[in-house]
């Protein structure tokens, strides 16, 4: 499976931004999607998942009302609509995805449970 991120950009506070994610290869044994962001000089953390046939979407806490993941299964390709962008939404982020195993609950924010990394995408957001 590869994936290829896309839709970074350089924009300002209170901005929305959709980043995309297109799978190709053995998209079949895909189970889920997930996104993660990493900030300079910080960890990679989680901040959205969602199955591959569309079940209930997973966000940690930090991100939920403002980040929202969808599927779209005729493209192979996972969205994430980032609504009211703050400066400190400024990182990497990259789309990851999951197969072979079936997660639930904690485990999707966990990234030894990716099997496969996309390039990331930059996501700078000015004030």
């Amino acid at each position: 499976v590869q994936l290829q991120a896309s839709g970074g950009g350089l924009v300002q506070a209170g901005d929305s931004l959709r980043l995309s994610c297109a799978a190709s290869g053995r998209t079949s044994s895909i189970y889920g999607m997930g996104w993660f962001r990493q900030a300079p000089g910080k960890e990679r953390e989680f901040v959205a998942a969602i199955s591959w046939s569309g079940g209930r979407p997973y966000y940690p806490d930090s991100v939920k009302g403002r980040f929202t993941i969808s599927r779209e299964s005729a493209k192979n390709a996972v969205y994430l609509q980032i609504d009211s962008l703050k400066p400190e939404d400024t990182a990497v982020y990259y789309c990851a995805a999951t197969s072979g195993l079936v997660l639930y609950g904690s485990m999707w924010s966990q990234m030894g449970k990716y099997n496969y990394w996309g390039q990331g995408t930059q996501v700078t957001v000015s004030s």
